[in-house]
């Protein structure tokens, strides 16, 4: 009878262990296809990380840094046994024999976990924190561990013991967007990571084990005493002697908290803008924008563009500029105490003569970070500054013509096009000089008919102006009538031809390295000819003429050499002056943001005192 119920029972159960049977499959297949699922996506590539930018001026003094997290990243070589054996011995002791994952240490973890039904005790190796780091959260579920034990066992598969340890060592966060030993050193201390004392060391690898709690600043005896527990761990381990560890207990810990480097910012601002014009030309997206068939192609290149120079930014690069640091701070202040009435705005650029580099720019009073710079940003009409450019030193080219050469400076119609003098005077013939010395809009616009619009036009060429355009080949153009206009860095650069009638365009960067010390970018430095020896001689006495007799008349001049031409637009809503002494050459605007007249200010020769300070040392 017992054995008849026991097969009933046992022919009952059957559908039931199917069941059971059935379930475990179902859940082994499951746990087995999202192990091979994770493991198929595990895509271990390395994560972008930003490095610092750093700028050094003409003297090779850092003057500016850009960065949002301070990082310093270290070869494992560079970073002292002491360093590693402090997280090492504190941090995961087997992390040379184990796979990426501490199994013994999994169960205590789950065992204290499960009795205390508070998921806080851990048991993550350093190839795990690796993991969390790069790839994961730190949330805390069993479902994430999983994962980070599938990534951890990757990752020991596709790099070495001392990889995964220099990653660590160069990624963990040390509060206050620090990331890195190295870059807790020089963050803390203000000295590389070799040049810190054992004591300083310990001190720093006691804050990433909470970096809210252990933060040196505000909580520095909280991270002291964990320091002096890590040495503790050091003799404990016989790392180092219980002596050495009590002596480096009792030494005392000097904060030298790095102050971000922030100086000139109208510079640095160029400097990054000039940067994206480097790699344009270094990699071809200049010609491949220039030559861009419609708006939607010309626009996925300058997206391309973008990508790029941050892609190489955030690599960490070294730009050394050109920047003279007392001309900058020099401008800044004079400009900008000049500019007193409400509103008004200047804009400027430095080139030094003899290189043919910018050493300074003024982007505007009261600029900050990320303004508008108006020394490369404001395109504004550049009125009678444009003529020695566009006018008078073509007509030169096409002739043998001299300062006391006559010209017909009467009125004349072209068309409906009647250009007029300033004030309303006519004039009859007048020699070149007188012409320009005050500057006869009549004769620009005969002269310019004379050369030739298209051929007066192909002198410009070689300045690149980016916002004149074939729209612009009109008869306003004589006068500085353009449809945009110009930038005072284009102009003042342009007007370096009449150094000496060569041109190469004038740059802020001389070169940039990455953080190794190897060049990846630096101009290509060429210089053509696009005046003759007697054309520029001309222009330059024209120039000087202005200075001295002209509407340069309030201009200093200076030993040796000093000349200009001066500028202003339709109802005197821009002010330009462009010119040079010996050593630089310059050009600057002046005028407000939303155009209004300033011809109370041309009164005053605000735009001639401005000129004059930008040509100091």
């Amino acid at each position: 009878m017992k054995k008849a119920i026991g097969i009933v029972f046992i022919i009952c159960m059957l559908p039931i262990l199917f069941g059971i049977q059935q379930a475990i499959a179902s859940e082994w297949n499951e746990s087995r296809l999202l192990k091979n699922k994770v493991e198929k996506s595990i895509d271990l590539s390395e994560p972008s990380i930003v490095i610092p930018v750093s700028m050094t001026d003409r003297n090779g003094r850092l003057f500016a840094e850009q960065y949002i997290e301070w990082r310093n990243p270290l070869p494992l070589v560079e970073i002292p046994d002491f360093v590693q054996d402090l997280f090492l011995l504190s941090e995961d002791k087997e992390f040379y024999d184990h796979l990426g994952y501490d199994v013994g240490a999994i169960f205590r973890a789950f065992a204290i976990n499960t009795a205390s039904e508070d998921r806080q005790q851990g048991a993550s190796t350093i190839t795990q924190q690796v993991v969390r780091m790069r790839f994961l959260s730190n949330e805390k579920t069993y479902e994430r561990k999983f994962k980070e034990l599938l990534y951890a066992a990757t990752m020991e598969k596709q790099l070495t013991k001392e990889q995964i340890l220099e990653i660590y060592l160069n990624e963990m966060y040390f509060g206050n967007q620090v990331y890195g030993i190295g870059a807790a050193a020089t963050y803390y201390f203000s000295r590389p990571l070799d040049q810190l004392e054992p004591a300083e060391m310990a001190f720093l690898a006691a804050i990433p084990n909470n970096p809210s709690r252990y933060d040196p600043i505000r909580h520095f005896e909280s991270t002291k005493k964990r320091q002096e527990l890590l040495l503790s761990i050091l003799a404990k381990n016989r790392a180092i002697p219980a002596t050495e560890a009590e002596i480096y207990q009792q030494e005392p810990i000097t904060l030298n908290v790095k102050e971000k480097t922030d100086n000139y910012v109208m510079y640095s601002s160029y400097v990054l803008a000039e940067l994206e014009d480097l790699i344009s030309q270094k990699e071809g997206f200049d010609v491949k924008i220039r030559h861009a068939e419609s708006k939607e192609q010309r626009k996925i290149q300058l997206d391309a563009l973008k990508r790029r120079t941050a892609e190489v930014v955030a690599g960490g690069i070294q730009i050394e500029t050109a920047l003279d640091p007392n001309k900058q701070k020099r401008d800044e202040a004079a400009l900008s105490s000049l500019l007193t009435v409400k509103d008004l705005q200047a804009g400027a650029a430095v080139i030094d003569n003899a290189s043919r580099e910018v050493v300074s720019v003024y982007g505007g009073k009261g600029y900050r970070k990320a303004d508008f710079n108006r020394a490369y940003q404001a395109v504004r009409q550049p009125g009678s500054a444009m003529k020695p450019l566009l006018v008078y030193a073509p007509y030169l080219e096409s002739g043998p013509f001299k300062e006391s050469t006559p010209i017909d400076s009467s009125n004349l119609c072209i068309g409906s096009y009647c250009p007029k003098n300033i004030g309303g005077y006519s004039y009859g013939t007048t020699t070149l000089m007188e012409a320009f010395r005050h500057s006869h809009n009549t004769t620009a616009v005969r002269v310019f008919r004379n050369v030739g619009i298209e051929n007066a036009f192909a002198h410009l060429q070689p300045f690149h102006f980016d916002h004149v355009t074939k729209e612009d080949h009109v008869y306003p153009a004589a006068l500085g009538g353009f449809s945009h206009g110009v930038t005072p860095l284009e102009l003042a650069s342009a007007y370096t031809s009449f150094i000496d009638g060569n041109y190469s365009t004038p740059r802020a960067i001389r070169n940039v390295k990455d953080r190794n010390g190897e060049v990846l970018y630096s101009w290509d430095v060429t210089r053509e000819e696009v005046w003759t020896l007697s054309t520029t001689s001309i222009i330059r006495n024209l120039m000087e003429d202005v200075v001295l007799n002209g509407t340069g008349r309030g201009i200093t001049y200076r030993t040796g050499y000093t000349g200009a031409k001066t500028g202003t637009t339709d109802k005197y809503r821009d002010l330009w002056v462009a010119g040079m002494n010996d050593k630089y050459t310059t050009a600057v605007w002046i005028g407000y943001d939303k155009p209004s007249s300033v011809q109370r200010l041309s009164d005053t020769k605000i735009h001639l005192k401005l000129f004059n300070e930008l040509l100091r040392d």
